[in-house]
């Protein structure tokens, strides 16, 4: 992606934080009948390679199963993002030079595909990706809760997709750009908008 050095963010923490934060992903392959692109909740496990592991799951009948071993593939997690109107802008006052833009953050993570089709690795896959997004919930619901030839006769309707992540790329387009009072002045505009406390957060790096 285009990638302005003031946008660019490299800490691995923050951009894992992104992506725990955002977990719906997109992953674009490119095989032979073009471009394909699957939006998928993958689970990043942080400690397992250069860059880190995501795991998830597909269904069977998704062409994404029957990718080769080993393909390219490249996963787009889309953070927080917000229109920015020049009215927001300390200097719109002053001389009037300013345009409407977007705000926006975004991690790229590149890697190699792999399937796994094995119950055990998919029963463990989807077991933690439910606790992790039912754990807040004042009831919440485990793989365990369903009869168990239920659930063996729904994994065998999807495979397991791990991706070793050997690029991890991050853009933070927060208003690095502007002066520091239109910074100022947009944080006070956006109220309590999450991009207000992008905005403040970027100033402190």
């Amino acid at each position: 992606m285009y990638l302005p050095r003031h946008f660019e963010v490299s800490d691995p923490a923050r951009l894992h934080a992104l992506m725990r934060a955002h977990p719906l992903a997109t992953l674009v392959t490119h095989g032979d009948d073009g471009l394909d692109a699957n939006h998928v909740p993958l689970q990043l496990d942080a400690s397992a390679g250069p860059h880190g592991t995501l795991r998830g799951h597909v269904a069977r009948g998704n062409p994404l199963a029957r990718r080769a071993v080993d393909s390219e593939i490249l996963v787009i997690f889309q953070g927080h993002e917000r229109y920015i109107s020049p009215s927001g802008y300390a200097t719109k006052a002053g001389h009037g030079k300013v345009v409407p833009t977007w705000n926006y953050c975004a991690v790229h993570a590149a890697g190699r595909l792999r399937t796994i089709d094995d119950p055990g690795w998919l029963l463990a896959q989807v077991s933690a990706l439910t606790a992790e997004h039912e754990a807040g919930l004042a009831r919440p619901w485990a793989v365990a809760d369903a009869p168990a030839d239920y659930i063996d006769r729904m994994l065998a309707g999807i495979v397991g997709i791990e991706i070793v992540i050997d690029r991890l790329l991050g853009k933070w387009k927060v208003s690095q750009n502007q002066p520091p009072a239109n910074q100022a002045s947009l944080i006070a505009a956006l109220g309590d908008d999450p991009m207000a406390a992008l905005i403040r957060e970027q100033q402190q790096q």
